[in-house]
């Protein structure tokens, strides 16, 4: 859809997307990455050959994005696999580290569940072993329960001080007034300035 062509302005993303609403927040991610490595290529370029081509720069100034933080709510852990591929080709092209991804399973246990805590260790002890992580079977950390929305706008606020954030949301109605009442309100007791998006598929 068209506001999601509206991320490229922004330093920094935070995109949601719940169940298959993940959708066209992988589209983001993909064109975040190969908007990336075009940057990345027409730098090379210019310090290789000392020119640049004005239309790649023109390119690049309207691409702002240097950071974005994907985060993916679902309830069974099966989903995982058809997003597993899409998970590790980012995670194997995002060499600079832009995109931080995280997965939520929201049917296993909560958080703080005893059950858990063994998952979760059993998941430390494999990701640092292998890189990959049980859950998920990717590169990617997955979480349980649901994620804690005010928590991820306050760490994006505290690493981003006076930065235009733009969040963009898809999936169920029901999270869309609690994303962007977070939006209005840490826009207004921080200096980071969160402009939420609603994406309709």
């Amino acid at each position: 859809g068209a506001p999601a062509q509206d991320y490229k302005k922004y330093e920094v993303v935070l995109l949601v997307g719940l169940g298959i609403g993940a959708t066209p927040m992988i589209s983001i991610v993909k064109d975040i990455v190969n908007n990336i490595r075009a940057k990345e290529q027409a730098q090379l370029n210019r310090m290789e050959h000392g020119t640049s081509d004005p239309q790649q720069r023109n390119k690049k100034e309207s691409f702002r994005t240097r950071r974005a933080y994907f985060y993916w709510v679902t309830r069974e852990q099966g989903s995982f696999d058809w997003f597993k591929n899409i998970m590790n080709e980012v995670a194997e092209r995002d060499t600079n580290r832009v995109i931080e991804l995280h997965n939520y399973c929201t049917s296993v246990y909560e958080e703080g569940d005893a059950r858990s805590a063994l998952i979760h260790m059993l998941q430390s002890l494999n990701h640092a072993k292998n890189g990959v992580d049980i859950v998920s079977g990717t590169r990617v950390m997955s979480h349980f329960a649901k994620p804690n929305w005010r928590n991820v706008y306050k760490r994006i606020a505290m690493d981003h001080p006076n930065t235009k954030v733009g969040v963009f949301y898809c999936g169920a109605p029901a999270l869309t007034k609690e994303l962007r009442h977070l939006a209005l309100d840490f826009t207004h007791k921080t200096s980071t300035r969160f402009s939420f998006h609603k994406e309709n598929f």
